[in-house]
């Protein structure tokens, strides 16, 4: 069994809400054992709210809070935080695994993701949708991919994000081979 509990961290994003999981075996006062379940951003497409059971600790978010500051701060170019396990489908984790390949400042089309998992032509658009459910915005960076013409398209947390985010990584319209 575990805990489900949450913080709200400030970012150039706008208020950030954290969700993770403690094992019962670590107890729910800890930071030792949490694993990150969902970042997502006020209005976000498909984001979560706090429900009632979770609970608030903040104190279980500290290294992630930390990593979050020093990527929006230009310091870190990359996130190490055990994420939780068994989210979404097998095609899901597929596509968000090429998600976390993605290079800190480079970016790649819907069409690339696609081909990567096996599902080009029509299946390009159930790789949108696939990235459109990443439950981990910013630290699972969704936001690398744009469309083949280099427009940004499809971010669940508005497009004014994603440019931001691109803008961070000075990566807007680069695209990887």
């Amino acid at each position: 069994m575990t805990t489900t509990v949450y913080a709200r961290v400030e970012s150039p994003l706008d208020e950030l809400l954290l969700v993770g999981e403690v094992p019962a075996a670590h107890g729910p006062d800890t930071a030792e054992g949490v694993r990150l379940r969902s970042l997502s951003v006020p209005g976000q497409k498909g984001g979560v709210a706090v429900q009632d059971g979770w609970r608030h600790a903040p104190e279980a978010f500290t290294d992630v809070a930390r990593q979050l500051e020093a990527y929006f701060a230009g310091r870190s170019t990359r996130f190490d935080v055990p994420l939780a396990e068994g989210l979404g489908t097998e095609f899901q984790r597929r596509v968000w695994a090429v998600l976390e390949s993605i290079p800190y400042g480079s970016t790649v089309s819907y069409g690339q993701v696609a081909a990567q998992v096996g599902a080009s032509g029509a299946g390009v658009r159930a790789v949108g949708t696939a990235i459109g459910r990443n439950p981990l915005l910013v630290v699972r960076p969704c936001h690398r991919v744009i469309g083949a013409d280099g427009a940004l398209r499809g971010y669940a947390g508005g497009l004014e994000r994603k440019k931001l985010l691109l803008g961070i990584e000075g990566g807007a319209g680069r695209s990887e081979p």
